[in-house]
């Protein structure tokens, strides 16, 4: 089985989205606050990574941000209230929670931009929907994890307050999470259109 290696200006633009991501998790440029909202552009270089390096791209960059995320539970590169708490319940199922969500939404980028890419025949189109699955399987992979990991304990039961498990998601992401996915799809697709430009990447 052959293994298509790295160019090296898919190494560099790996490197790149590696620092950039370091950069936003652990400054305010990671986060755009509007009021109680937090919204996060950390899933972008992710995007970005798994469109120029493939599969195993998104799979690296989403590790990163699956490490820096776990670190915001022990009070590294800021403090994540629900990290915290769920760390203090168990380190092991928390650094599960934050972690393996983030590499597999990173690896399956990499296919969704080729599959797009492939039916469509728009480089374009595919870096959009890139864009928009990145922040939709980040939400979605996290709330999932959570539920299963933690849904019985006292903390996550609370959070429920008795309702539907896919209502109680629903209400929990809410606006914060439509915000991530617009502007993931957008930045996302905008970004990789000028990286192309610049002959940067895709240049097959």
């Amino acid at each position: 089985m052959k293994t298509k290696k790295l160019t090296t200006k898919q190494i560099t633009v790996l490197g790149l989205m590696i620092a950039i991501l370091i950069l936003m998790s652990y400054t305010p440029l990671g986060y755009l606050n509007i009021g109680p909202l937090a919204i996060t552009f950390n899933m972008i270089p992710v995007a970005i990574a798994a469109v120029a390096c493939g599969p195993m791209g998104g799979l690296i960059v989403g590790a990163v941000f699956g490490l820096t995320s776990f670190g915001q539970c022990i009070g590294i590169g800021g403090v994540s209230a629900m990290g915290a708490t769920l760390f203090s319940i168990s380190p092991v199922l928390a650094f599960i929670q934050r972690f393996i969500p983030r590499i597999l939404d990173g690896l399956l980028l990499g296919y969704i931009f080729k599959g797009v890419r492939k039916a469509t025949q728009k480089v374009s189109v595919a870096s959009f929907v890139t864009g928009f699955f990145a922040a939709f399987l980040n939400t979605l992979f996290f709330m999932i994890a959570l539920v299963l990991l933690f849904g019985n304990t006292e903390y996550v039961q609370g959070l429920i307050g008795g309702k539907n498990i896919i209502i109680f998601v629903c209400t929990f992401v809410g606006v914060n999470a439509v915000c991530e996915m617009i502007s993931s799809t957008l930045l996302t697709g905008i970004i990789v259109m000028a990286l192309k430009k610049a002959r940067l990447i895709l240049q097959d």
